[in-house]
């Protein structure tokens, strides 16, 4: 009796893999949610200033369902938007984000690169990304200049390692960002230096929420800090949440809101919409967009 409660339990313990690897692959991933936030951090009886937070697309040519979702974004209407990066998973992935991106490119926006807008992914072992150190292996080249051409030209302000002013909802932004920090082609001292006193609202934007770049763009005096890579952890914990930020970004700021450490500016770090394509689950962790609402103080 008891080889065959123990047969039974081994059987019920599969059973329930299965069907755990069954809904995080079929299902969550596919699970496109608008998460909405309010940031403090406008000046008193300003009015609100919606941010459309986009990342880590990691879009295949053929996923047309999460292309269409992304479009049908324009409805939320947004001042702004910004990409944090990660947009490709493969070398014809051009025209899908395009496809997705169209109807927001109408709206005043800015972008920073991921490592995975430079190079494609290779097959990994996902136990990989709870190794403190791992070696960083890419694949094939990708179209990033293609990709950067169509924003540009679509009037999104490209902020890898740079600066600008950009006018949305009414209001002067000063926006700074850095090229992907995970891959070492950050360079903050390039465009580091304090907020200008002109703009309404200052932004910092990374793809990688690396404690380097956030405690500079803070110590600088940008008061919200943008970023995404984290996947939000991508396979998580109920009740617990992610294992690994795939950074030195702590697990209890893998996704959303937080005040950045030390400083008085607010992190928002956005878990994505995609997976890498050798990986494609997701679990206790949806893929997501934000609708930030910027509120006074």
């Amino acid at each position: 009796m008891r080889k065959r409660s123990f047969i039974a339990l081994g059987a019920g313990v599969a059973a329930a893999g299965a069907a755990t690897f069954a809904y995080a692959s079929l299902v969550e991933r596919n699970l496109f949610t608008l998460r909405r936030f309010d940031v403090p951090v406008l000046e008193p009886d300003a009015e609100p200033l919606r941010i459309l937070h986009l990342s880590d697309l990691h879009m295949m040519p053929d996923q047309r369902r999460k292309q269409a979702w992304v479009a049908a974004l324009g409805g939320t209407d947004p001042d702004l938007v910004i990409v944090t990066g990660d947009n490709m998973a493969d070398p014809a992935a051009v025209p899908g984000v395009l496809r997705a991106l169209d109807p927001l490119l109408e709206v005043p926006g800015a972008f920073v690169f991921g490592s995975n807008d430079y190079r494609g992914p290779r097959w990994k072992n996902p136990l990989e990304y709870l190794m403190p150190e791992r070696e960083y292996v890419q694949g094939v080249d990708l179209p990033t200049e293609d990709l950067r051409a169509a924003l540009v030209d679509a009037g999104w302000a490209d902020l890898n390692n740079a600066r600008t002013v950009q006018k949305a909802g009414g209001r002067s932004i000063e926006l700074a960002g850095v090229d992907d920090p995970h891959v070492d082609r950050d360079d903050y001292p390039s465009v580091a230096g304090p907020i200008s006193t002109g703009a309404d609202l200052h932004l910092g934007v990374t793809h990688t929420p690396a404690s380097r770049v956030l405690d500079a763009m803070a110590a600088d005096g940008f008061e919200l800090l943008l970023a995404g890579h984290t996947h939000g952890g991508q396979v998580c914990v109920p009740f617990y949440g992610a294992l690994t930020t795939n950074c030195d970004l702590p697990t209890s700021m893998a996704k959303g809101l937080h005040r950045w450490p030390g400083s008085d500016a607010w992190l928002h770090v956005s878990a994505g919409l995609g997976t890498h394509p050798t990986a494609p689950i997701r679990f206790a962790c949806r893929p997501e967009a934000s609708l930030l609402t910027l509120i006074p103080r």
